[in-house]
């Protein structure tokens, strides 16, 4: 994760970065962003950094832009994975950067948007990920479905309390991997995000902010309209493709509570508290990690000219970041 200190960008950004916390609005504004490019001559195309939206037919709970919503605008890294598929960010991380270099070898710009704080990352900044081991993982999940993440969540306490703070106790996928890491390498799985990392290309980031007081209230309706549009039926549909055993897709937030509900283990009431109050800690962490990028310029997402504001921003990059002010959402 990109630390304290900035790193160092050429003056004349190649990509555009859009990031915030879910629910913040950031599909329309690389929307609008990309309208406004376009008009002034400079053709733009959106490639996604939500790990979710990789995925085909998970659609609702996503809040994934049909064909109709986007506006003619070309987008890549949208329904590109069955869901008995893996995400990973090593994979994406090679996926996005090909769509990048497409977008700017067609002369356009490409405009980085999505609120998975590492799968951004990884893209912007010159990350190297670990390999990986089999034999060792397989042992770590037999572990994991054994004992629970509770277990593996102490062990990563005790080898690297940094990344066990910033995973927490219940996610038991990324538990897995910081401790396959760690195995292979002999260093904390936070040895492999570098504190002041260089850019991968010339870059400008600019961030969508949204007071706590504000997000939660948008947040929780936007779950709720998640169920009054048909989640759990998309979810139902889903269940012949193999999404029950889909490591990544099977636990994403909606989907597993919407699973639940169909299995009888939640009701519908049980299964949309339990998707709000997730969504709300995902947003808090989302929050976390990107207002610490010193080089990230925030603008209010209500805010009337936040699309002026992103345009001077990408025309003058070497502008002074406005950092995510203290406050209730900090």
């Amino acid at each position: 994760m990109p630390a304290a200190k900035p790193a160092v960008a050429a003056p004349e950004p190649a990509l555009v970065v859009i990031v915030g916390p879910t629910g913040s609005g950031k599909s329309d504004l690389s929307l609008d962003l990309a309208e406004r490019l376009a008009a002034e001559g400079r053709a733009a195309e959106i490639v996604n950094a939500d790990a979710m939206q990789l995925y085909r037919g998970m659609d609702i709970g996503t809040a994934k832009l049909t064909v109709a919503e986007r506006r003619g605008i070309p987008h890549h890294l949208l329904d590109v994975l069955a869901v008995t598929d893996e995400a990973t960010v090593a994979r994406f991380q090679t996926d996005a950067r090909a769509a990048i270099t497409g977008v700017l070898s067609r002369g356009s710009v490409p405009i980085l948007v999505g609120g998975s704080g590492l799968y951004v990352s990884s893209v912007v900044y010159d990350f190297q990920f670990p390999g990986r081991d089999a034999v060792l993982r397989a042992r770590l999940e037999a572990e994991l479905a054994e004992r629970g993440p509770g277990a593996l969540y102490t062990r990563l306490k005790a080898v690297d309390p940094v990344a066990a703070a910033r995973i927490g106790a219940s996610n038991g996928r990324r538990l897995v991997r910081a401790l396959e890491v760690v195995a292979l390498t002999g260093a904390p799985h936070t040895a492999a995000l570098p504190d002041n990392p260089a850019y991968w290309m010339p870059a400008v980031t600019v961030g969508l902010r949204v007071q706590r007081a504000e997000l939660t209230p948008r947040l929780d309706a936007r779950v709720e309209g998640m169920w009054a549009r048909g989640l759990v039926e998309e979810v139902r549909g889903l269940i012949p493709h193999g999404i029950e055993s889909g490591v990544t897709a099977s636990r994403a937030i909606g989907y597993a509570q919407a699973l639940g509900q169909l299995k009888g283990t939640l009701s519908q009431a049980q299964a949309i508290e339990e998707t709000q109050q997730i969504t709300r800690r995902y947003a808090r962490r989302q929050v976390s990690w990107f207002k610490r990028s010193p080089d990230t310029h925030w603008i209010n997402a209500g805010a009337p000219d936040r699309v002026d504001r992103a345009l001077a921003r990408i025309g003058d990059p070497a502008q002074p970041a406005e950092h995510w002010a203290p406050g209730p959402a900090s």
